[in-house]
């Protein structure tokens, strides 16, 4: 198991991560206004399963692979901002509520669609992966048995990741509940983010 000494700076790494602003967050904050608070849980849980999915890449070695790999890093760079792009543009052009009053509970999107949406957004972002070949070497030690290590470093990240969007950027998006009581609120706030959506896929495009 992991000493204590080595896992608090992994805990309080994570959470800097995690509240670190990104495509995650203004999933889940975006979430959380369309269909409320509790169902924005799908999309966090998209997101964890993309994570783990890609500690997964770097512990078995393919992180290498993609890292070294121009062509493979590319490919899922931009198919990732195309993705960013794609849906900043849908909340943008989104149409207001029928009904503003209840707007969280007439917008019900499937639990499948908000957690295929996390999951997609968190990993269509190789950065991450090259992030992930560089964080985690800090906390394994190859002398030790590397299965324990990874499970420890999994749970700790998630778990700190879950707490943070839903109970963070989740929570925060309920205090713009407000605007989405009219038709004009609405639309702001899907524009918002939409150019939000639409900047971080920029970024991821043509950041280096």
């Amino acid at each position: 198991m992991m000493q204590l000494a080595l896992w608090l700076p992994l805990l309080g790494a994570s959470v800097l991560i995690s509240f670190t602003p990104g495509a995650g967050a203004i999933n889940t904050m975006s979430n959380s206004l369309n269909v409320g608070f509790r169902r924005a849980f799908w999309g966090v849980l998209g997101q964890q399963t993309a994570l783990l999915i890609q500690i997964l890449i770097v512990a078995l070695g393919v992180g290498v692979l993609v890292s070294s790999s121009p062509i493979a890093f590319n490919v899922i760079r931009y198919s990732g901002a195309a993705y960013l792009v794609y849906l900043g543009i849908r909340q943008f052009l989104a149409k207001p509520s029928a009904n503003p009053d209840n707007v969280a509970a007439i917008r019900d999107e499937p639990a499948f669609s908000l957690f295929r949406r996390g999951l997609w957004v968190n990993l269509l972002n190789p950065k991450a992966i090259v992030f992930f070949l560089a964080f985690l070497p800090q906390f394994v030690r190859p002398g030790q048995d590397l299965l324990p290590q990874y499970l420890v470093i999994a749970v700790t990240v998630v778990v700190v990741d879950v707490i943070v969007m839903w109970f963070f950027f989740a929570a925060a998006a309920r205090s713009f509940q407000r605007f989405t009581r009219d038709a004009r609120g609405q639309r702001v706030l899907n524009r918002v983010f939409g150019v939000l959506f639409v900047a971080v896929g920029i970024v991821l495009a043509v950041i280096h």
